[in-house]
């Protein structure tokens, strides 16, 4: 059984939003994987998944870390009216709130004239 089938069970298992820990912790040593880290191995898969697929995928971000099945999302969004997943469901990527861009630095001050002590070359 992969990975995501098994992410996918426990998902509709509990049929809330779990994080990456959460979802381990259940899946215990139903992970087909061995390796030292399954935290890392979930998430990339997750997070490849929805990447790939887009809106086929079966996972859908919830919030940073925390993943519902689409199906089940679909749910809280017609029970909540849609402001917890609205942007979750419709994107390919994934539910994070999108960043402002950074504002510009301001200028370094301008030296004048008056501010500059001792000028000049030495000789």
């Amino acid at each position: 059984m992969s990975t995501l089938a098994v992410v996918e069970e426990i998902l509709r298992e509990t049929a809330v939003p779990m994080s990456v820990r959460e979802i381990v912790e259940r899946a215990g040593a139903r992970l087909p994987s061995k390796s030292k880290t399954p935290d890392t191995v979930v998430a990339r898969d997750l997070s490849m998944d929805i990447k790939k697929k887009g809106d086929t995928s079966l996972f859908v971000r919830t919030s940073p870390g925390r993943y519902t099945l689409r199906t089940l999302a679909a749910g809280v969004l017609a029970a909540d009216g849609g402001a917890a997943l609205r942007s979750a469901a419709g994107s390919s990527m994934s539910a994070l709130p999108q960043r402002k861009p950074a504002a510009a630095a301001p200028p370094p001050p301008r030296a004048r004239d008056s501010d500059v002590q001792g000028g000049g070359f030495a000789g």
